[in-house]
């Protein structure tokens, strides 16, 4: 377990669990924010209510958030193979986390936006201020600490699926864990990888809270 070769194949699979999951969640947030914006503005009591639009871009939503990841790993093979034409390796493990976590950071960002104080809103729009200048100089400095710990839990959720894609070729510490822990029954190796990720996904949620704290106006 202790050897160069093991240590060497740890190193690589924290980088790549690095690189899935850093990547995987700054194309989820291109995706994710501003259709989480959308169905804050088109809700019934949002600055451009249209309910058919918002019915429509919650259930996709809400289809995609409630399919089990493994699922939608194995399902979006032909779109993965598509676009970077394989299926297995850290690139490929990409596009099915941000097709997943997209949804998921759309209902994050719109948890955040609706924290917002109405009043702070009415009083731009009484000033004649634009749907654009509302959600970009009110509404997201205004819940830019909820947004920061809600990008905190994203991460760290994209990277337990980073690891799930190791049932299937996806590379990084998941891989490592299922073919050289538990496929060849070695508990030690297995516990190790679960325990990297641990202290990566601690890592991650204390660097969140710490930039959510220091964001925060009402801390002094």
């Amino acid at each position: 377990m202790f050897s160069s070769e093991m240590f060497l194949l740890v190193a690589q699979g924290f980088l790549e669990s690095l690189y899935m999951t850093v990547i995987s969640t700054t194309l989820a947030y291109v995706f994710g924010l501003p259709i989480g914006i959308i169905l804050v503005i088109t809700d019934k009591e949002g600055i451009k209510p249209s309910p058919v639009v918002n019915r429509i871009i919650g259930g996709i939503v809400n289809i995609l958030r409630s399919v089990p990841f493994i699922i939608l790993l194995v399902a979006v093979m032909p779109i993965t193979r598509a676009i970077v034409g394989t299926t297995i390796g850290s690139t490929a493990t990409i596009v099915p986390l941000v097709i997943a976590s997209a949804p998921f950071i759309a209902r994050l960002v719109e948890s955040s936006l609706k924290e917002v104080d109405k009043g702070v809103i009415e009083a731009s729009l009484s000033m004649g201020a634009t749907t654009f200048q509302i959600v970009y100089k009110v509404m997201i400095p205004e819940a830019k600490p909820s947004l920061i710990t809600g990008a905190a839990i994203a991460t760290t959720t994209i990277l337990s699926y980073s690891a799930m894609s190791g049932f299937v070729g996806g590379g990084g510490l998941g891989t490592i864990a299922i073919n050289y822990g538990y496929y060849r029954s070695k508990t030690d190796i297995m516990l190790v990888m679960v325990a990297i990720l641990v202290l990566i996904v601690q890592i991650f949620q204390e660097i969140g809270d710490f930039i959510s704290r220091k964001s925060d106006k009402r801390i002094k």
